[in-house]
């Protein structure tokens, strides 16, 4: 196999779909009422082409931009960025989907900035319109070398950091602000022990902070009485997403004040992404595990958070490209330091591709198996139509049972099915 071998992409295209959800999703402080799947085609000069997926979560790629020009019009600013990415790929020869990431960035940024004619865009905007490329990218590389599994896609120097090969991944439940108590409850007599609350609700900080107190009380109170085999003390578990929405720590300590008065605390796994990233403040005496995601866009941004007192990294190579998710993991594992993957609300195959990200860190500690958030399920009208698409839908490793994905060796060997073709995506094109 020639390692150096140089793919020159001579044809792209692209498409999108849009997949309507079940209520408006609230994070942020804000809504999304819709979510575009985005198809990205290359071709290179060897005859062999690649489809790649993603979706675009214009909320969570800069909120300013969100609020300024709505979400139709925020989506349509992605996807131009997306096909301006794509123009110029097709004069950028590169040997491997890293180093076109690497040799292609700066442009992206100021094609972005132009675009949206916004000189602070936020870096997560660009990355999530790159997603889509950057999966298609890997897949024409595995094809141009004949590579058929996830692990030979690794390259040596992130082989240690993604080393594991977890047989369960838990998954974390995901409850947006205006979730119905019941379907909380539903989750848990299902199985489910991990519970991602959805904090940073709409308004000033203190509107925001008393309904999350409130919030967290009302889930506390619904889930108290329920029970898994997952945990040591058999009580199910809480992570906690403002998505950079507290300005100061101090407010942000009175929310785990909160907590602890009401008998939450013991029972909070992980928080991420409290503070607002211009934030400097250290956490490092904050009782608590706290994850940076958002803040995290490279490498050195997980060693500033680490050094800040952050005691997890938020992966999501389904928002932040595989490409640079690799390199936050290594980042993180030298510092000893666990990772979570976190959602952006993706469809069924973008799910897998997550899933062996997910299960190569190092479990998360006081669980004992990775962790994972997927949260199309209870968002996406059509998501059992979705779950269809998916070239490997009917094998048990895509089925969530009790909460947790159980991973044998049939998903390590087809690697979750990545490399089949989606049929459904590949006729938008």
């Amino acid at each position: 196999m020639e390692k150096d071998r140089t793919i020159q992409i001579i044809e792209t295209d692209s498409a999108f779909e849009i997949e309507k959800l079940i209520r408006p999703f609230g994070f942020k402080g804000a809504y999304l009422t819709e979510l575009w799947q985005i198809v990205t085609k290359l071709r290179a000069s060897s005859s062999l082409e690649s489809i790649g997926l993603s979706n675009q979560s214009i909320l969570y790629g800069d909120a300013d931009l969100f609020v300024k020009y709505g979400e139709t019009k925020g989506n349509a600013l992605m996807y131009a960025l997306t096909n301006s990415t794509l123009n110029l790929i097709k004069e950028t020869p590169f040997t491997h989907p890293i180093s076109l990431q690497e040799k292609i960035f700066p442009d992206l940024i100021s094609n972005g900035k132009s675009i949206t004619n916004k000189a602070d865009l936020h870096i997560n905007f660009i990355l999530n319109s790159y997603v889509g490329i950057d999966h298609a990218a890997w897949l024409l590389f595995a094809a141009e070398h004949g590579l058929e599994t996830f692990d030979a896609l690794i390259p040596a120097p992130y082989q240690s950091a993604l080393s594991s090969k977890s047989d369960r991944l838990a998954v974390m439940f995901q409850i947006p602000y205006g979730m119905p108590l019941e379907q909380i409850k539903e989750a848990a007599q299902s199985g489910y022990f991990v519970f991602k609350i959805k904090t940073g609700y709409p308004g000033d900080q203190q509107t925001m902070l008393q309904h999350d107190q409130e919030r967290l009380t009302q889930i506390h109170q619904a889930l108290q009485a329920y029970r898994t085999p997952h945990t040591k003390d058999g009580k199910v578990l809480y992570t906690m997403d403002a998505n950079g929405r507290y300005e100061k720590k101090e407010t942000f300590l009175k929310y785990l004040q909160h907590a602890e008065s009401i008998g939450a605390a013991k029972q909070i796994l992980l928080y991420e992404e409290p503070l607002m990233e211009s934030n400097e403040e250290d956490i490092s005496d904050v009782p608590i595990r706290i994850g940076a995601d958002e803040s995290v866009h490279d490498e050195q941004g997980a060693i500033v958070a680490i050094q800040k007192g952050y005691r997890a990294i938020i992966l999501k190579g389904i928002a932040k490209t595989l490409s640079m998710s690799i390199k936050i993991a290594k980042a993180a594992w030298e510092k000893g330091i666990p990772c979570a993957c976190s959602d952006l609300t993706v469809n069924p195959i973008l799910v897998d591709w997550h899933k062996n990200l997910a299960c190569r860190v190092l479990p998360f500690p006081d669980i004992g198996m990775g962790l994972i958030e997927t949260n199309g399920d209870v968002n996406y009208i059509n998501w059992e139509k979705m779950c269809t698409y998916h070239p490997k839908n009917n094998a048990n490793w895509t089925k969530i049972k009790q909460g947790v994905f159980y991973l044998n060796e049939d998903f390590y060997a087809t690697s979750g099915g990545i490399f089949e073709s989606a049929e459904h995506y590949s006729s938008l094109l």
